[in-house]
């Protein structure tokens, strides 16, 4: 286990907290106390190599929450390494409960790069859950940092979600709607071409060519607007006036 949990600590540091420094301190590597007390190793530390070392002191610190303490942590906590170390206990228990973790990522003090880190090794551990913990990830830039997000990590987590689930269509529907006509956002064309996509590989086509003569509207292309809304009259559905 502590091979497995030290190359995770490892990722996380590096990537919240910078590189490692072991003269100076890093407050990640302090906050989990890895001391460099026991390691004969020089300043270089690999953590796959020191896990000899430093094992006791990851199964004292990577001690198991209860469900109840991790859901608590994840819905209200606001300290990222509570928050951490909730998350590390539930993976190293196998915890594979989706509505446990829908409490983490509505989480309104996490950040987008820790919804990121959290939301990607979640997929990782249970691919089975990805599509879910996708289209989650894009509800939740949608909703909560679109002023400053610009809808970008919507649109990435969309086709992230198609891209593991392509025969529904949902992901390519809830990508419209994060639409904004005045600001351009997410760009027109790569809206336009991602729900083309769907519905070469979606089993719903009707709401999808509905949704593609909308916004050949929008673009001022209006041949490929009527196209579009034909195929969408001929599978029973108008578009949106």
């Amino acid at each position: 286990m502590a091979k497995q949990c030290s190359s995770w600590a490892r990722g996380l540091s590096e990537r919240v907290e910078g590189p490692r420094d072991w003269s100076g301190g890093n407050p990640r590597l302090d906050y989990v106390g890895l001391k460099r007390t026991a390691s004969p190793h020089s300043d270089s530390i690999d953590f796959h190599d020191d896990a000899a070392y430093f094992s006791p002191q990851l199964e004292e610190l990577m001690s198991d929450f209860s469900r109840e303490e991790i859901r608590l942590r994840f819905s209200s906590a606001t300290n990222f390494n509570e928050i951490f170390d909730a998350f590390e206990s539930a993976i190293n228990q196998h915890i594979d409960d989706i509505e446990l973790y829908r409490q983490l990522f509505w989480n309104d003090s996490l950040r987008i790069d820790e919804i990121i880190l959290f939301g990607e090794k979640l997929a990782k551990e249970f691919p089975h859950n990805a599509y879910d913990v996708y289209m989650w990830m894009a509800n939740v830039f949608e909703a909560v940092f679109s002023s400053e997000d610009n809808f970008e990590h919507s649109l990435m987590y969309y086709q992230k979600a198609a891209a593991v689930n392509p025969a529904v269509p949902d992901p390519y529907l809830d990508a419209c709607d994060c639409y904004d006509p005045d600001l351009n956002i997410p760009p027109l064309e790569s809206l336009i071409d991602f729900v083309k996509k769907g519905l070469d590989s979606a089993s719903e086509k009707k709401n999808l060519s509905s949704r593609l003569s909308y916004l050949y509207h929008l673009l001022g292309d209006e041949d490929l607007a009527e196209y579009y809304r034909l195929m969408a009259e001929e599978a029973g559905e108008l578009p949106p006036s």
